[in-house]
């Protein structure tokens, strides 16, 4: 259970710059927003895969917890409400959204959303550069309407849910990001970016 209902809440217990920080980038003339909302040291990790995946070509919104070690997991709100202003002005104005997300167990990355034809591009692209991966995952479905990645404008995205053996090496980082813009590139039918 979140300590948190919503960010308001959290905004009235936690100090801005001490115990947290928010990073964004805007959508770049994208309609593509990639967001990390339990990033920093929430679910380690999350923020370096979504800034490497966002790059120089799609919007960011990155929620990073600053505490001291053992302490950030209270900075997690659950997905479904999670409600930054900010974030939520920005969802609004994307066609696509793509959350990631840190989970339990070993050398797994799950895929859910209501973007079912996203998320079976992502799982592709990730079973190709040699990912095991649960695509349409039932432990992480990512499914609620008011999960941040479902919160664009065509009320569907797709959320990655990686275990933390994966997001905790930059080896990794650097081959979900490159598979994940691949699948985004063919999702959206550009050419593929070299990143």
């Amino acid at each position: 259970m979140s300590r948190y209902a919503s960010f308001a809440e959290l905004a009235c217990g936690e100090v801005l710059g001490r115990d947290y920080r928010v990073r964004t980038r805007g959508l770049a003339g994208s309609d593509v927003l990639i967001v990390a909302p339990h990033g920093g040291l929430i679910e380690a990790g999350t923020s370096e895969i979504a800034e490497r995946i966002a790059a120089d070509d799609y919007g960011l919104f990155s929620f990073e917890g600053l505490k001291p070690y053992g302490t950030n997991r209270e900075l997690h709100i659950t997905s479904h409400r999670f409600d930054h202003p900010e974030c939520l002005a920005m969802a609004a104005r994307a066609n696509v959204v793509l959350s990631v997300h840190g989970c339990l167990g070993h050398t797994r990355i799950h895929i859910g959303g209501l973007d079912t034809p996203l998320a079976d591009a992502l799982a592709a692209a990730l079973r190709t550069a040699g990912f095991p991966i649960d695509p349409a995952s039932e432990r992480y479905p990512g499914r609620h309407p008011l999960n941040i990645c479902n919160r664009g404008v065509r009320g569907q995205g797709a959320q990655l849910e990686i275990t933390y053996d994966l997001r905790a090496s930059d080896r990794s980082h650097a081959a979900i990001a490159c598979a994940v813009r691949g699948a985004m590139a063919q999702f959206l039918g550009q050419p593929p970016a070299d990143r």
